[in-house]
């Protein structure tokens, strides 16, 4: 019962993480992000204020922030949800190591994922405490899909059979754990232009401001302890260190696009893996392209929301990729 009830929450949790992930991206691009000021609360109720006397007290608690119930309740709907993960998590983490033996994993590995998930949660009440600083959102997007590959992982390796690894040359293997730190990169630059609102800093393609090579300021840019839409000296944040964002984002797609469609064309060899390496270049191609579109259209919500979706499914199929190429830890026959 209790392995059963381990598999099912793997998979269950995978796909709850999708869903606040989606979610968060949802919340950030429709600037609902200091939706409610307070954490975990919202203006120091677990709901958002409905009613007259409700907002009064809201109001006098946060002067300085106005209810906004729309924002305030994508706010709560993103927590709730994220709060259920953390349950699912811990739930996990507790069946995982009373189940240990009949694992096909490492034990070790669920309080990796319940330490992360922690982890989440605190860099989800900073986001808030410390209003959008770029390095904490962008460490907060990282996590969860952490999470997600993570609950990814567990669930394949839980829930379809290993017992038939196809072959992998040593080179194509490498290429494909690569894959991973190349799309984490890359997911990385992708995060840090969202969160610094950077997405638009030039709006032509593929070149930027009518040029290839257009004016950047890198240090700025990428300097990591500053606030929203500030230098480092506390100064506003040039066009030049969005556009260098911006283009460095799309280098890193470039690189992406390129190392991903050289695996694949090697997957391809592989009759076995032939299914998951079309998946993953009709992913990456749909990718690139919405990823152009929201440049051309100037970042419309729906097409911005997908965009971090295709982020997320890459992230899954690359997992499920490497699992499929893992040999088990364990060979025990389940029950």
């Amino acid at each position: 019962m209790g392995y059963k009830l381990f598999k099912n929450l793997c998979l269950f949790g995978a796909i709850l993480a999708l869903c606040v992930v989606v979610l968060g991206a949802y919340v950030r691009l429709s600037d609902a992000g200091l939706g409610c000021p307070d954490w975990p609360g919202c203006y120091g109720t677990l709901t958002v204020p409905q009613s007259e006397t409700a907002i009064q007290q809201a109001q006098m608690l946060h002067p300085d922030k106005p209810v906004e119930a729309a924002k305030a309740w994508k706010e709560m709907a993103h927590r709730y949800l994220a709060g259920s993960l953390g349950l699912v998590v811990l739930a996990i983490f507790v069946l995982g190591w009373r189940n240990k033996h009949q694992l096909s994993v490492k034990p070790i590995l669920t309080t990796a994922l319940l330490i992360i998930i922690l982890f989440q949660a605190m860099l989800g009440m900073w986001t808030v405490t410390m209003l959008l600083k770029p390095v904490i959102v962008s460490a907060h997007l990282i996590g969860g899909l952490t999470t997600l590959g993570l609950l990814t992982w567990l669930a394949h390796r839980h829930w379809l059979s290993h017992h038939n690894i196809p072959y992998t040359p040593p080179h194509l293997k490498l290429m494909v754990r690569g894959a991973i730190l190349i799309l984490l990169l890359q997911v990385l630059l992708g995060g840090w232009t969202s969160t610094n609102y950077a997405a638009l800093a030039c709006t032509d393609f593929p070149t930027c401001h009518g040029h290839w090579l257009p004016e950047m300021d890198f240090n700025d840019a990428f300097h990591l302890v500053r606030e929203l839409g500030q230098s480092a000296n506390g100064g506003n944040l040039t066009l030049a260190s969005l556009t260098a964002i911006q283009w460095t984002h799309r280098i890193g797609a470039l690189i992406t696009f390129i190392y991903m469609t050289t695996l694949v064309l090697q997957l391809l060899k592989l009759p076995a893996l032939r299914k998951i390496a079309l998946l993953l270049l009709s992913l990456l191609t749909a990718q690139v392209i919405i990823g152009i579109a929201n440049l051309i259209l100037h970042l419309p919500l729906a097409l911005a929301v997908l965009h971090n979706l295709g982020a997320a499914l890459l992230v899954i199929t690359t997992i499920v990729l490497n699992s499929k190429i893992t040999e088990h830890q364990h060979d025990h026959s389940k029950t």
